[in-house]
């Protein structure tokens, strides 16, 4: 079988969920190359949107032209339609500090006491909509996975940071091995990670890629992947044996933690307990 005697399927995906059942609908019909470009592509969609085609092709281990063929398989008019998909799809829309900034002035924020009214509110509405709205299956499952493991292997960067730290904080108080990967001098330590051991892994939009990378290495080696995100969407979810989302209500474009740290102590209790 040619790559010319594959037809194109339809009108391009509108969701990336759309995308995923359409590659795996066409994926075992494929030739040798565009098998590639589809495997490849599934195991890292999470590039698509920050990636070249010769970067996604030469990861693909394939010519740029077969990936653009794949591109219109799956029924795209190109790579850069697919990109857009992707890119929206994973963009978090939100302004940079000084923007937000600027619209809490022009809003007429107040003063600092105003502020803090208004990030308690935030705070309240979070924990609110936590307590509504968690997984309580994929809690359960999370702190038996990690009750069992060996080593708990914490990442988190950026805006997760603060959690992953707090986590590794508590764990150490209770006794619990666990390890920090926080990425200082640009070492990810991976030669740490060892059979029985587990991996949390937490980043939010617009998703840290050395969170994902060290995830899918974790998952790669056999290894269990709790998730901590903001919603089942996220590129984490493709890696994680389980996935638990914490919503957080913002004010003025600035995200609060409330919710978030709430459920990490409660994860990094249950699990210190569950253990003794």
């Amino acid at each position: 079988m040619t790559d010319d005697s594959i037809a194109n399927h339809g009108s391009a995906p509108a969701t990336v969920d759309e995308f995923r059942e359409r590659l795996t609908q066409i994926t075992p019909d494929l030739p040798r190359r565009l098998r590639q470009c589809a495997d490849y592509i599934a195991a890292h969609s999470d590039r698509i949107a920050v990636s070249t085609v010769a970067e996604l092709a030469a990861g693909a281990d394939v010519p740029p032209s077969a990936l653009m063929r794949f591109c219109q398989i799956i029924g795209f008019s190109g790579f850069s339609e697919m990109q857009k998909l992707f890119r929206e799809a994973y963009a978090p829309g939100w302004p940079d500090y000084s923007t937000r900034l600027r619209n809490l002035k022009e809003g007429g924020a107040g003063s600092p006491a105003a502020l803090l009214a208004e990030f308690i509110e935030a705070g309240r509405l979070s924990l609110e909509s936590l307590a509504k709205t968690v997984d309580e299956t994929a809690l359960a499952d999370a702190v038996q996975t990690l009750s069992k493991a060996e080593t708990i292997h914490v990442v988190g960067f950026r805006r997760a940071f603060p959690v992953a730290s707090y986590l590794v904080y508590v764990f150490e108080k209770m006794s619990v091995p666990a390890m920090l990967h926080d990425g200082v001098g640009k070492l990810d330590h991976r030669f740490a990670l060892r059979p029985g051991d587990a991996v949390l892994a937490i980043t939010f939009a617009p998703y840290s890629e050395e969170t994902l990378t060290l995830a899918q290495d974790a998952r790669d080696r056999g290894l269990p992947v709790i998730g901590l995100t903001d919603r089942v969407t996220s590129p984490l979810a493709r890696t994680s044996s389980a996935i638990i989302t914490v919503p957080e209500v913002d004010f003025g474009a600035f995200r609060s933690l409330s919710a978030t740290i709430a459920l990490a102590l409660s994860l990094a209790v249950a699990v210190g307990s569950a253990r003794e």
